[in-house]
């Protein structure tokens, strides 16, 4: 029994092939975006909270009301900071990423298309051979059946006379 990759055309084949290596590189690069934005996310999480706990001990051990309310205040500012820094962070890794996968396609499209275009020959010279054979084998089967035709109806014939 075959199986499916020696059924393969050697078209088929290497259409999947150019399509495989492209997704592969572009899911490496989305892997990498991926462990970037991961590594971003808990480096902000650990600062931030590192940050809280510090400013909740500073809030603990103030004198009085309006210096923990000052002390809370203080710390908005440096927190803004940070959030905004993340931001253009994450800004920064998606850019990147986007140019990454443009070159990527840069790459692998004129390939792929390649093969693409190769394959769909493959298969309308495929279909056209088999559209041959079939319209050869219904002209063949019609023919045989006019031959079979004619020789029944020249014995049928001469039988039906036979009985009258």
């Amino acid at each position: 029994m075959f199986s499916f990759m020696q059924s393969m055309t050697p078209a088929v084949r290497a259409h999947m092939d150019a399509q495989l290596s492209m997704f592969s590189d572009m899911s490496q690069q989305l892997f990498g975006t991926m462990q970037k934005v991961n590594a971003l996310n808990i480096q902000i999480a650990q600062t931030l909270m590192e940050d809280s706990l510090k400013g909740a001990q500073q809030v603990l051990s103030a004198q009085n009301p309006q210096e923990a309310l000052s002390i809370a205040a203080s710390q908005a500012q440096p927190t803004a900071e940070r959030l905004r820094v993340y931001q253009q962070q994450i800004s920064s890794i998606a850019a990147s990423t986007q140019v990454d996968l443009a070159k990527s396609a840069e790459t692998h499209v004129p390939q792929t298309s390649r093969t693409a275009a190769a394959l769909a020959e493959e298969v309308a010279r495929r279909a056209s051979e088999e559209t041959a054979k079939a319209t050869q084998r219904q002209r063949d089967a019609m023919a045989g059946m006019m031959n079979q035709s004619g020789t029944d109806a020249g014995s049928g014939s001469a039988g039906a006379t036979n009985v009258h």
